[in-house]
């Protein structure tokens, strides 16, 4: 088919099976059944830890006695402490050196003659292994799941030594990426005969109202017989057959508003006898890239879209499911269907949430190719590793519907080379199609114009533009007239939640090392996303944009401290700004104004948001500039009662000031942004939104008086006795009415009893060095976050936060 009507039919997510022990889940792609062998088991638990090299600890005789007991997924970085002898750019954390964990188990001595194999998720960085003894070997890559062959050197009936080696480097990342066996590890025993690791591929290569077909391709180890049965999702046989096509009627498609999920179950004969069973969710869906626009299901879809990095705040990289669960649906209530996650390849438990939840997802798989960004990046394994890696990615991640699309780079140095590029983005492209031929390829592109006149950008199916809303149109289309092209990095507008500084103006740094929540300030490329909207308005043939980024993220502090792609380069300038300040919402998951700008133009639920605080007094500042973001047609400002006039979205324009590179003007008039000069009175402020005449959205802030109480507010109040559900209980400060304390920096003190503990705190400041595991934090602009674990028993957690001077706070949870 021709490029511009590229038409990619629906394809699935990945297989589940026996329940992994401690984890209260389903295991991915092992054993539906217990046939003859034990499937695939959880192998998370009873590891030993050591931070710092230790000579011999490969061997089954070392004595580990004095490391430290731990379960996986574990993150040894985030538990600090920050420092200025390490490196800003990567979160001022101790992420680079050696870290060992060994575990020892039995194996049954009928496992003997089967297949058995360990399986890690993601292992942060130069991971080698070895066996009671044996080397197995080595995988550089942090964020690709591996897996190695045990068979030959286990004690069946007996006890086993498992040892791995991990060795980040310094200046390899240019975020902060964790460190240690921070994903799921599983323990696989299978018959001889078995369905292959990744050797399940569905696709749905016709799809209509009336009828899907389902295409099953299987990979076995040996020979034996395969069978298919389909449940659709309400878990009722929907199909069944040898394969290797299945019929669906009346198929319920996979779609961001109804993300409709069927399971395959595919079974293993040997003469007659079942040796293997897998399963394999999946969706049904069909996606469509044209010049024009996406298509899915049909139905024109624009994607509004988020950036995100992998670790998650004061969690730091560690895998909890709940944390990526909490992020993506705060990402879903501002009104995203999409995410990129940048600059690396996922979780397989974060695509399995965005399966559930209907998200669409760029699966991308390196920051860096040949040419390094850092010295110790992945350029020093490419060569050898990258068709491996990008491979593996495709393989793993195919049968998730959420992805519909695959990155082979981001913001590659490649670029500059006009031979190169265009060489190794074919090469990589191609890799790709080799796995998986239902989905575009794209790369993210910020290079203007090298890329489209060298070619490179003709390689993949869809160019991703990163910053680049002035060249949309007829300054691409010269280049590429026939392909689709996405936003696919925007704005990075920088921002810190509940600051606002006066007058409003683009500044590079402030002296607080805090940014205003106006939303203009940014780095050189950057831009407010006013200017985006209005680019994709003009533009509709564009697909839609992903901005960087939803969430702020460790590492990069940038305005702060360094310059991007700066190669050998230490961000410490500006310490102690340590973290991302380019979120919607901050590192704990409070929404900042910009969350709500975003919400307005991608949400139709009526909505109006109004900033900024109104505690003034003793500021210097007598008038205060006052905005609302909202969906309504127009939206009336009152302060104390008294109406300051209504404002009429699309007529009624907010000048704000602009400044970016290829930006000829200094200012932006724009229409989506309602605003008043509002002379300070203390009192109530409040906004109200209309539709067709009539009130259907309102907010209001009050001016709140001194700190008096806390209160807690968690975001579950029943969680999971698993181990590691977690809630996430926000801290307000409060004054004697209950009215936020916008200005408040207590500390808090925290105490957490019963079947749940403090698995770390935080309260979204990006320059501060305190440490995120711990029972107290400081207020930032009246809020904190606590965050508690479960145990894995059930009963009450009884809550406490306490702060001098203030009524404490108290809640209960339950872990059942």
């Amino acid at each position: 088919m021709e490029l511009n009507r590229r038409h990619y039919v629906g394809t699935l997510v990945a297989g589940t099976a026996l329940a992994a022990g401690g984890m209260g889940r389903l295991a991915r792609g092992g054993s539906a059944a217990d046939h003859g062998v034990r499937g695939r088991m959880s192998f998370n638990d009873g590891w030993r830890f050591h931070r710092g090299e230790a000579e011999g600890a490969e061997a089954p005789a070392f004595d580990d006695s004095a490391w430290r007991p731990l379960d996986l997924p574990h993150d040894w970085a985030i538990e600090g402490p920050f420092d200025v002898k390490y490196n800003a750019r990567c979160g001022g954390l101790p992420f680079h050196g050696t870290g060992w964990y060994r575990k020892r188990f039995d194996v049954p001595a009928d496992a003997k003659g089967k297949a058995v194999f360990v399986t890690f998720e993601g292992a942060m960085y130069n991971a080698e292994v070895w066996i009671n003894g044996h080397c197995l070997g080595n995988r550089p890559y942090g964020y690709m799941e591996f897996r190695f062959d045990l068979g030959d050197h286990l004690n069946y009936g007996g006890s086993n030594i498992i040892a791995v080696k991990l060795s980040p480097e310094d200046l390899s990342s240019r975020w902060y990426p964790g460190a240690g066996l921070y994903r799921y590890v599983w323990l696989d025993i299978r018959n001889p005969v078995h369905v292959a690791p990744w050797g399940v591929f569905v696709a749905t290569p016709q799809v209509s109202a009336r009828r899907a077909t389902v295409k099953v391709e299987t990979e076995l180890v040996g020979r034996g017989a395969v069978e298919h049965e389909v449940l659709d999702p309400d878990g009722r046989p929907a199909a069944s057959g040898p394969g290797p096509e299945l019929a669906i009627r009346k198929p319920r498609l996979w779609d961001v508003d109804a993300p409709n999920l069927y399971t395959l179950r595919t079974t293993v004969r040997v003469g007659g006898v079942v040796v293997d069973a897998v399963e394999t969710r999946f969706g049904i869906r069909t996606l469509e890239f044209a010049k024009s626009g996406f298509k899915l299901n049909g139905r024109p879809l624009r994607i509004q879209g988020v950036c995100l990095h992998h670790d998650n705040g004061p969690l730091g990289a560690a895998l909890y499911r709940r944390a990526d669960e909490r992020k993506l649906q705060i990402m879903k209530s501002m009104g995203v269907n999409s995410v990129r996650t940048s600059h690396n390849p996922p979780s397989s438990e974060f695509l399995d949430l965005c399966d559930e939840l209907g998200i669409l997802v760029m699966d991308e798989a390196f920051d860096v190719w040949k040419m390094a960004k850092v010295e110790n990046g992945y350029n020093k394994y490419f060569d050898a590793w990258a068709e491996r890696d990008i491979k593996d990615m495709v393989r793993r991640d195919r049968n998730h519907p959420c992805v519909f699309m695959w990155s082979i780079g981001n913001e590659i140095l490649e670029q500059r080379d006009e031979v190169e590029g265009p060489r190794l983005a074919k090469v990589l492209g191609d890799w790709v199609k080799e796995v998986d031929a239902t989905r575009p390829t794209t790369c993210g592109f910020n290079n203007w114009p090298g890329p489209y006149q060298s070619g490179m950008a003709a390689q993949v199916d869809i160019a991703g533009m990163n910053y680049k809303p002035l060249s949309y149109g007829a300054e691409v289309d010269a280049f590429l007239p026939a392909h689709p092209v996405v936003g696919s990095e925007t704005s990075s507008c920088t921002s810190s939640r509940g600051v606002y500084h006066l007058p409003i103006e683009k500044y590079k740094t402030h002296p607080s090392k805090q940014v205003s929540s106006y939303d203009i300030v940014g780095p050189p490329w950057a831009y407010p996303p006013d200017i985006e909207f209005d680019a994709l308005e003009r533009h509709p043939e564009i697909l839609g944009e992903y901005i960087w980024t939803g969430f702020d993220y460790l590492g990069e502090p940038t305005p702060y401290g360094g310059r991007d792609n700066s190669t050998n380069g230490y961000w410490n300038a500006d310490w102690p700004a340590r973290s991302s300040y380019f979120g919607a919402v901050d590192l704990c998951g409070f929404p900042k104004d910009r969350f709500y700008l975003y919400q307005s133009q991608w949400t139709k639920t009526p909505m109006v948001h109004l900033l900024p605080h109104w505690n003034w007094e003793g500021s210097g500042h007598e008038t205060i500039p006052v905005f609302a973001y909202t969906n309504c047609e127009e939206a009336e400002l009152f302060l104390n009662g008294l109406s300051l006039g209504r404002r009429v979205k699309g007529r009624d324009l907010t000048r704000i000031p602009v400044e970016f590179l290829r930006y000829e003007k200094d200012h932006f008039m724009s229409k989506y942004r309602l605003s008043w000069e509002v002379p300070y009175v203390p009192g109530i402020l409040k906004v109200v939104g209309y539709i067709g005449g009539k009130p259907v959205a309102g907010k209001e802030i009050r001016t709140a008086g001194a700190p008096a109480q806390i209160r807690l507010v968690p975001d579950r109040s029943r969680i999971k006795a698993d181990g590691r559900d977690l809630s996430y209980v926000a801290v307000r400060i409060e004054d004697a009415e209950g009215n936020l304390c916008p200005l408040a920096d207590n500390t808090v003190r925290f105490k957490v009893d019963g079947a749940g503990s403090i698995a770390a705190v935080g309260n979204g400041n990006a320059a501060t060095t305190a440490p995120f595991i711990a029972d107290r934090r400081d207020a930032f602009n009246g809020l904190c976050m606590l965050i508690v674990e479960a145990a894995r028993k059930g009963g009450s957690i009884v809550v406490e936060a306490m702060s001098e001077g203030l009524e404490p706070g108290t809640v209960e949870l339950v872990a059942g």
